[in-house]
């Protein structure tokens, strides 16, 4: 139904504008008592299906990555629709608007997405009243920084961001990967990671509960980078790695130059990065000997799709751009086909 009749009509739409009015729908229908029909479409309750990771317990393995619900606004709605666990923000300290629209682009003959959207959002004290009325869904949140933040104030950022949500998220992401904000250097600087994961997990131990906090890294890091990411994990003790973001390579998109030079720059997500996402993270599990959890995104648009990432070394995997694709119908058929290989 979803591909047949709801995708024609969203894609109809500019590619943000049908975001918000997606939003809209679902809350309304939960609203009337109606989300059952989208329930329907994406869940399967089967205890087979739960995974420990992360020392947490997740109902399924397959979840929502960042940048579908932002600002925790529709956590709760989205987290009935089948997913084992919802991951919000990005969120920055402070609210901002992003880059200039537009700024969000379907690349339909590549069943792929490009954005800049640069981190917009409400900010995270916002988010954080939001949140506090869970309704039981697991929960990672992704920071970040804002655009303005000088270098040298970057760790602050992640530790106000880290420090105000910590009672009301499962899990953290530190996002160093996302191509579409300013002044990304630093971020991919070893030395200055390594000093960020250690000031967020001496803020973590300030805390009565720990939480596990874990790296989202590029799909475009070559070996030697991949080797520094298993060293620093080893080096710091973080919990895993999200592999991975999108992409700012072109290569090999059917859309052409022309369609491409139109849109400009921003992170690639979808069918075309589905190969390298995966080959990023069967060469960190194989690096590693599987001594970390992997969270495998990117490009996910089919149960085979998750099939092949968990079999690469992810123990979770997570869709956004195959859900705008695919619906929530995916979510089902991914766990389907994960109890038929268990």
């Amino acid at each position: 139904m979803y591909k047949l009749l709801l995708r024609p009509l969203l894609f109809s739409f500019d590619p943000e504008k049908v975001h918000y009015i997606t939003f809209s729908w679902i809350r309304r229908l939960f609203k009337l008592g109606l989300g059952g029909i989208l329930k329907n479409m994406g869940t399967i309750d089967d205890s087979r299906l739960e995974r420990e990771v992360f020392g947490l317990k997740f109902k399924n393995p397959v979840g929502l990555a960042a940048g579908f619900d932002k600002d925790a606004k529709l956590f709760n709605e989205l987290g009935q629709l089948g997913f084992g666990f919802i991951e919000i923000g990005t969120l920055t300290p402070e609210a901002q608007i992003g880059n200039p629209k537009k700024r969000l682009f379907r690349l339909k003959e590549d069943q792929g997405l490009i954005n800049r959207m640069g981190f917009n959002n409400g900010g995270v004290e916002k988010a954080v009243l939001r949140l506090q009325k869970n309704k039981g869904i697991l929960i990672g949140g992704n920071i970040g920084k804002n655009t303005q933040t000088k270098p040298e104030d970057y760790t602050q950022d992640y530790l106000t961001c880290f420090n105000a949500l910590h009672p009301v998220v499962d899990y953290f992401v530190l996002n160093v990967s996302c191509p579409n904000v300013s002044s990304h250097a630093k971020l991919n600087d070893k030395d200055y990671l390594e000093e960020l994961i250690r000031a967020v997990q001496a803020a973590n131990n300030t805390f009565d509960a720990q939480r596990p906090i874990v790296l989202k890294i590029a799909p475009d890091l070559n070996e030697g980078q991949l080797d520094e990411i298993v060293a620093l994990v080893y080096s710091t003790n973080l919990d895993g790695v999200i592999a991975s973001n999108t992409s700012t390579n072109r290569k090999g998109l059917i859309a052409g130059e022309e369609r491409l030079k139109e849109i400009g720059n921003g992170g690639l997500s979808g069918i075309p990065i589905k190969d390298k996402s995966t080959a990023v993270i069967k060469y960190l599990s194989e690096k590693s000997k599987g001594s970390f959890p992997i969270i495998g995104v990117g490009g996910i648009h089919s149960a085979q799709d998750a099939l092949d990432k968990l079999e690469a070394g992810a123990a979770l995997v997570q869709l956004y751009t195959g859900f705008v694709y695919e619906g929530p119908g995916l979510i089902k058929n991914i766990n389907k086909a994960i109890l038929q290989n268990a």
